[in-house]
């Protein structure tokens, strides 16, 4: 079972949530899919191995065949590719690797070239819990989505996997949800969490996956995130309190289920929920 974690906004304790579940569940994996800033093994500090890089293919110009007719740029909705009267410019961060150029060429003088653009890692220990996968983009890279799908391709079948999603709602945020079967968002009960929320829901809805929600930072009397989801018929299935204690502990990066054990029984409960949840449906 593949459960992602993601949310509307940073900083709303998704990383957390998913640090602390992935340590509730016997024979868990954790997969750090925001690969731009990934930082699960800050609270987890495992030794990590890099296993595989990601890589796009970019166009390459044989400038010797090359008419400048301008039909690569014509086509390139990404503009990646600019001709001049006599020569052809290459912006490879914006490249999406379609390949269109390549076909549309008259003159075959466009091929394709690899580029690495991330670093793929895994724990060491292979008998450590929770496995922690991890995807690096490489400095000056623009687009995470191919590092995040090698990144997917090395989860193991048959171990739980919990995901670690990038913040926001954009493409790499959608290539992480892909293919998994429930979806927790994490917010925090102000204006602008319940504003991202918002977008989040409407997101995971038009993928067509089951959602719950997670109230980090919860205060007694601050039901604007209760409300909300109540009128969508979203469940909540966690509060995690406005509390010193667990501020402590994550300030010393240490997951708040090791020195606070009710609270892995608790997110050991909301993965039983789910699962129980897709059972039935």
């Amino acid at each position: 079972m593949k459960i992602a974690i993601a949310s509307g906004k940073g900083g709303t304790g998704k990383t957390t949530v998913a640090v602390n579940l992935a340590l509730s569940i016997p024979n868990s994996q954790l997969v750090d899919c925001d690969v731009e800033e990934p930082n699960c093994n800050l609270f987890l500090n495992k030794e990590l191995e890099p296993i595989a890089s990601s890589k796009i293919t970019v166009p390459n110009i044989d400038e010797e065949l090359c008419t400048y007719c301008g039909k690569c740029s014509q086509m390139c909705r990404f503009n990646a590719i600019a001709t001049l009267p006599e020569k052809v410019i290459i912006f490879p961060t914006l490249c999406h690797s379609c390949g269109g150029c390549i076909l549309d060429c008259p003159e075959h003088a466009i091929s394709g070239r690899e580029k690495c653009t991330g670093i793929i890692s895994r724990s060491a220990d292979m008998e450590d819990h929770p496995r922690l996968y991890e995807g690096v983009l490489n400095i000056g890279e623009s687009m995470a989505s191919p590092v995040i799908k090698e990144l997917k391709r090395w989860i193991e079948p048959d171990a739980v996997t919990i995901i670690d999603s990038p913040p926001g709602t954009g493409c790499p945020v959608m290539t992480t949800l892909e293919d998994t079967d429930h979806c927790i968002l994490v917010t925090e009960p102000t204006p602008f969490g319940l504003h991202d929320l918002r977008l989040a829901v409407e997101m995971v809805k038009i993928m067509n996956i089951p959602v719950g929600v997670i109230i980090n930072r919860s205060e007694e009397g601050n039901l604007i995130i209760e409300e909300y989801c109540d009128k969508e018929n979203i469940d909540v299935l966690m509060r995690i309190p406005l509390n010193k204690r667990i501020a402590e502990l994550y300030s010393q990066g240490i997951p708040f289920v090791e020195e606070m054990p009710e609270w892995k029984e608790r997110f050991s409960d909301l993965f039983e929920k789910i699962v129980n949840e897709k059972v039935l449906a």
